[in-house]
């Protein structure tokens, strides 16, 4: 396991330009540097030098982080900063009573087997049998990474196979775990490689690429092969959006969509409208701005999340749009935090709003 000492060259390259300043979602609503990637190097420096310790107040600033990785991607040093916060996370945590809280809530015995229970409940026993979309040999083979959300409540899940279906495709489907994120967020890095374990030994099997419908889980599990040749990923919407499959709507829908920070391109997006008959497209402002969701930073700095929730809201309302659409289903909830409960838009998985289409056909 990394200590924060490894990252020492790391955190000491960052020359404090203040460019993290123009991309980060917290510095824009606080202005606070503290709130910053440089800033907080400014402290973790402190603390490999001896003169600050990892306390509650450290902390409290990295957890004020959306771990949304725009400050990695903009960074002119190429520091992996959301790998240092992690680390520093870790530290903080394990040695507090909230860490250890945490830590707990999230074993295998609590999350885990929650999970599973709620698998059992939520999935129908029929679902197996559309595993296998054609009886001939299928051009190309999915490896399905359901994510948690679709465990619990799998309506993603159960839109993206009734699409499939009509493909010439082969859905593999293993018993994978969590992806890792909620744990890397909490900096319970044991737990984090126990699933990373767990996950690998499903993905040793004969795949064409790996198929997710959330955007955080995708990127989580890109983290995987930092060190080795990842195996080919795919977004279900940017799968679809290559597929020679239209989707025809009876009554005219206005949409527009909005990009979850991690996924990495959204490129895809008008190709995907174009396939989608009575479907009018229109670009939000900001559209690629967070949504202030993340996991715990929505519990923990609520009052950040609301505010980034309403400014994407506000975004959302001026285009008039009858659907925003997304591919995370954290997104999802944030979104829907933004308009507090007031008269808003149908706020849908990609997949969700693909598989409510009348007619679906393969050219």
């Amino acid at each position: 396991m990394k200590e924060l000492k490894d990252f020492a060259d790391d955190i000491n390259r960052c020359s404090k330009c203040g460019l993290c300043q123009s991309v980060c979602p917290v510095y824009k609503v606080t202005g606070n540097d503290c709130a910053v990637s440089r800033g907080k190097f400014v402290m973790l420096e402190g603390v490999l030098n001896g003169d600050l310790k990892l306390n509650k107040n450290i902390e409290k600033y990295l957890d004020m982080c959306l771990k949304c990785g725009k400050c990695k991607d903009f960074c002119p040093s190429g520091i992996d900063v959301c790998e240092i916060f992690n680390i520093a996370k870790y530290e903080c945590a394990k040695n507090t009573f909230s860490g250890k809280v945490e830590k707990f809530l999230e074993s295998d015995f609590v999350f885990g087997n929650f999970m599973k229970i709620a698998k059992q409940l939520t999935h129908p026993k029929t679902s197996e049998a559309v595993s296998r979309t054609r009886k001939n040999s299928p051009q190309t083979k999915l490896l399905y990474f359901k994510g948690c959300v679709n465990n619990i409540y799998p309506k993603s899940e159960m839109a993206l196979k009734k699409i499939l279906k009509n493909l010439d495709i082969e859905l593999i489907e293993h018993d994978f775990d969590c992806c890792g994120l909620p744990f890397l967020s909490s900096g319970n890095m044991e737990r984090y490689e126990e699933v990373k374990k767990r996950n690998l030994a499903q993905m040793d099997c004969d795949f064409d690429y790996i198929l997710t419908d959330c955007a955080s889980c995708e990127s989580t599990l890109k983290e995987y092969f930092k060190d080795a040749a990842p195996p080919k990923f795919v977004n279900a919407a940017e799968f679809l959006a290559k597929q020679n499959v239209r989707f025809g709507f009876k009554k005219t829908v206005r949409v527009t969509f909005h990009k979850p920070c991690h996924l990495k391109s959204s490129a895809f997006i008008p190709g995907l409208f174009k396939r989608c008959e009575n479907v009018e497209y229109v670009e939000m402002k900001d559209f690629d701005e967070c949504c202030g969701f993340a996991g715990s930073f929505a519990l923990k700095n609520s009052n950040l999340s609301i505010q980034l929730a309403n400014n994407k809201a506000k975004n959302i309302i001026e285009t008039d749009a009858d659907v925003v659409l997304t591919t995370c289903p954290a997104c999802i909830l944030g979104i829907l935090r933004g308009f507090n409960h007031k008269r808003h838009p149908k706020v849908l998985n990609v997949v969700d709003f693909l598989a409510q289409a009348d007619n679906i056909i393969v050219e």
